[in-house]
């Protein structure tokens, strides 16, 4: 009786369906850009972005929950289109970037807010400084993309950060604390590896 019953648990087992494992996808870096912009004095807005990142991307379509997203940035790729303004942010000043190349982001909580939005929360290291941080995601289209034939998400992600909580709070308040980052980015789904 026992055996009849252990048999029957072990094909109810096999016979029910596979829960979805999240899948990888990988950023298309022909289109995606990772910006940021800061106050200077009340006058102006002064913009920059970093050129050199990568990411590691698992999407579970059906429990958003499942997720999970980490991303590295290499300081030196930081561009403000001013020459002497970059080497000043990479000097120790700021980012210190020969001390601290990378700064690094990890989720450790997605939550769907919206039809098409999400709130992704992890920790963000920065000059050798970790503290937690809440990414404001939209996702602008998830589907077949119609050039690459296969699975794509795209993605308008936000968040505001305080640079004094880094250790950069060289000119506060008279050059703006708070930093709005925004990243674009599509995503393709990666290809099946052996």
């Amino acid at each position: 009786m026992i055996r009849l019953a252990t048999s029957a648990l072990a094909l109810s087992l096999l016979a029910a369906p596979a829960l979805a494992e999240p899948v990888a996808y990988e950023f298309d870096k022909s289109h995606a850009n990772l910006s940021f912009t800061y106050n200077h004095l009340g006058y102006s807005t002064t913009d920059g972005r970093f050129g050199d990142w990568d990411g590691k991307l698992l999407i579970d379509q059906d429990t958003p929950a499942n997720s999970t997203v980490e991303f590295t940035v290499n300081i030196d790729s930081l561009d403000t289109f001013w020459a002497d303004r970059d080497t000043h942010l990479k000097s120790p000043d700021f980012f210190d970037a020969a001390k601290y190349p990378q700064a690094a982001f990890k989720s450790t909580k997605v939550e769907q807010t919206g039809e098409n939005q999400l709130e992704v929360t992890g920790d963000l290291t920065l000059k050798g400084v970790t503290k937690p941080v809440t990414l404001t995601v939209d996702v602008t289209a998830i589907g077949e993309h119609p050039m690459a034939k296969k699975a794509a998400a795209g993605f308008a992600v936000s968040t505001v950060l305080k640079r004094s909580d880094f250790g950069m709070d060289m000119f506060v308040p008279y050059v703006g604390d708070e930093v709005t980052v925004t990243f674009h980015a599509e995503t393709l789904k990666a290809d099946a590896t052996n």
